[in-house]
């Protein structure tokens, strides 16, 4: 695994390669081979404080952007990092990406720069679809909500592994032979309890495919399909009736078929990079929760190490049940995204 102390260079969704060139007390920020911007490092009452020289015209959004995702990639312990600076930031104190502070400085926050979906969220988002409650056949009030994504929603490149994490809706046709394979594997079958023939599998997935609440998902490193996922929205799922179902709670159900990406540090990366594609997703999404079985202590573990803490056990018709759940604040406020 890379250790993100030595990242100089930083890959981007899409083609582009961010490079940082370190100097003495300055850095040069280059976006493929374009130099963005230069950015010196001073101190101020012990502590240290950035600013940026020599920026390329009508990039200083983009410049403090590519710097604080490279220093937050890094240094996955730094909360926060101060800004002193003389071009006009209007457009990254509107998003969030930096806080006015005091004695004209800027903060940007690790906790609010992981909130912004640009660029790790791909295509199109549930955030700005308008509410309204709707009943479904069981008789549970809940938001519409928004058509299902389609292809890639998720990339981003993990400094610690090494390798790209992406996330993509499930396609029937190209995937149905391995959904097969994963689910007829003994240690999945073990938890799972979903083995059956293709004919089986089709009708399952296509069923998932229809219901408005549920969206399938494959996970990927390198564009190698390795897990599927699915997640849905908690309030119109059997989970409902368990827990204090907020309108916008995600679900997740996981599963790992590929055993050569099995192992803890798999897991937090892809893991942290579900959880936080469905925070990106909908802003109102507080919280995302899973029902594991409640004797699955080997996930139960690896979900606990992720920020997810374990409410309460219960008794679906089928299991006993472990509610994990993981709130929005503590996730951007505690989590090591790299």
């Amino acid at each position: 695994m890379n250790h993100p102390q030595g990242l100089h260079r930083l890959p981007l969704p899409g083609s582009e390669l961010l490079a940082i060139e370190v100097g003495n007390s300055r850095l040069c920020l280059l976006r493929g081979d374009q130099p963005l911007a230069q950015v010196v490092t001073e101190e101020e009452g012990g502590q240290p404080l950035f600013r940026l020289q020599e920026v390329a015209s009508g990039q200083a959004d983009g410049a403090i952007r590519a710097f604080c995702y490279w220093h937050f990639a890094r240094s996955p312990e730094h909360q926060r990092l101060a800004w002193r600076l003389e071009v006009p930031v209007d457009r990254a104190v509107r998003s969030g990406l930096l806080i006015p502070g005091s004695a004209g400085l800027f903060i940007a926050e690790r906790s609010l720069f992981w909130q912004l979906p640009d660029p790790w969220l791909r295509g199109a988002q549930g955030n700005g679809y308008p509410q309204t409650m709707v009943m479904s056949a069981n008789g549970r009030r809940h938001p519409l909500r928004a058509p299902k994504a389609r292809g890639e929603v998720y990339r981003r490149f993990d400094a610690r592994l090494g390798s790209w994490v992406s996330l993509r809706t499930l396609d029937i046709e190209l995937d149905l032979e391995r959904f097969n394979r994963w689910q007829n594997s003994p240690r999945v079958l073990e938890f799972w309890q979903e083995g059956g023939s293709l004919e089986q599998h089709r009708d399952y997935l296509q069923k998932l495919a229809d219901d408005p609440h549920t969206l399938t998902l494959i996970g990927c490193f390198d564009d190698e399909p390795f897990a599927y996922f699915e997640a849905y929205w908690a309030k119109e799922d059997r989970i409902a009736p368990f827990y204090a179902a907020d309108d916008y709670d995600r679900g997740i159900h996981m599963l790992v078929g590929e055993e050569k990406h099995r192992g803890p540090h798999k897991v937090a990366s892809w893991l942290s990079a579900l959880a936080h594609y469905l925070f990106l997703d909908d802003s109102r999404t507080r919280k995302v929760v899973a029902e594991p079985r409640a004797d699955n202590a080997r996930m139960i573990g690896h979900m606990q190490a992720q920020g997810f803490y374990r409410e309460k056990e219960f008794d679906f018709p089928h299991k006993r049940a472990a509610l994990m759940a993981l709130g929005r604040e503590w996730f951007f406020e505690r989590c090591e995204l790299c």
